[in-house]
């Protein structure tokens, strides 16, 4: 078999991203991101899909020409199925679908969280099978036993709020702009993370909870700006860094848990949380004390992007798992 080459799109939320990979090596990954949802302080369904039908001829024909590959060398077109927002995951779905079809090659069709978990495979090292991965996003937390490239199981997932929505809303809390996450991460790195105590929630086997840290920073930061209105500006920095100290110490706990029981010392985190330089660090350290093999994605494969849908494409396209022209997008798809 020649090495295919394979158009992938993104679109499950708000960046609009295609790339092209040929034989598992991708040659191109364009991302265009929609600044329109920040003067709303996060993401207007509606507003995003109508970006992603702006955006997607643009980026798949820049992403094409950075990959220096014409469409008719194309032997496939991917794109996510789902999870995510029914209207910006119809947009990459109908353009991918036309495409095809239009090219008479083959479809494939992707979940968003396993492209996460792949995103390992695109440059080295790579974790062996079978490894433990930390899926964390602002809409899903899990911890996920791969088994192979296209066999995963959830063994443990959040019972209420993602973690980076937990992330978010205490960036709106404290008044922080929109991304909320990542601004927490940056004034968190000059704070003190034991400076305030909040729950860390202990959930039955590997699960999680994040309603219960949101509550009690929401009452936290209530009482303490009755006795001093000045107290967030004051103190922000700290803040930060005890959250998010809370939050991580919360995914990690679960994570130690389930290598230990499973007995297995290849682990690695993704999804767009993974971009957070507490967690990231905290890793580090975790494999140090428990002697992990730990895998961390490139800072673009952390983010919602189509080089990660590329990837799982090819694992699927070696297999002979194909769609076809009546796949229609699932929000809620599951791992």
């Amino acid at each position: 078999m020649t090495e295919p080459t394979i158009l992938a799109i993104e679109s499950s939320c708000d960046e609009t991203a295609a790339a092209v990979i040929r034989g598992g090596r991708v040659l191109s990954n364009i991302i265009a991101t929609q600044a329109v949802h920040e003067q709303y302080g996060g993401v207007v369904p509606e507003l995003a899909s109508r970006a992603h039908q702006q955006n997607i001829i643009p980026v798949v024909t820049q992403a094409l020409i950075k990959a220096n590959v014409t469409k008719s060398d194309l032997n496939a077109v991917a794109f996510t199925r789902g999870p995510g927002l029914l209207g910006a995951l119809l947009v990459g779905c109908t353009f991918a679908k036309s495409f095809a079809l239009g090219l008479g090659i083959p479809l494939i069709e992707v979940n968003h969280m396993q492209a996460h978990i792949l995103a390992h495979f695109i440059d080295d090292p790579k974790p062996a099978f079978p490894f433990l991965c930390l899926t964390v996003s602002g809409g899903h937390t899990q911890v996920v036993l791969i088994k192979s490239h296209l066999e995963m199981e959830v063994i443990g997932q959040t019972t209420d709020d993602a973690v980076g929505e937990a992330f978010d809303k205490t960036a709106k809390m404290l008044g922080l702009p929109y991304p909320g996450g990542p601004m927490l991460d940056k004034a968190a790195a000059t704070g003190n993370p034991r400076a305030f105590d909040f729950p860390v929630s202990n959930m039955p086997g590997y699960d999680f909870s994040f309603s219960g840290i949101k509550t009690a920073v929401l009452y936290f930061l209530k009482n303490q700006t009755k006795q001093n209105p000045e107290f967030v500006q004051e103190h922000l920095a700290d803040i930060c860094a005890s959250v998010q100290y809370t939050l991580i110490q919360t995914l990690l706990r679960k994570l130690k848990q389930a290598s230990k029981d499973l007995g297995i010392k290849e682990v690695a985190i993704a999804g767009g949380v993974s971009a957070n330089s507490g967690l990231r660090q905290t890793l580090q350290e975790y494999a140090k004390k428990h002697n992990w093999n730990v895998y961390i994605p490139a800072f673009q494969y952390c983010t919602d992007n189509a080089g990660m849908i590329a990837i799982a494409a090819h694992y699927q396209y070696l297999a002979g798992d194909f769609s076809n022209q009546l796949a229609s997008p699932d929000p809620r798809m599951k791992i």
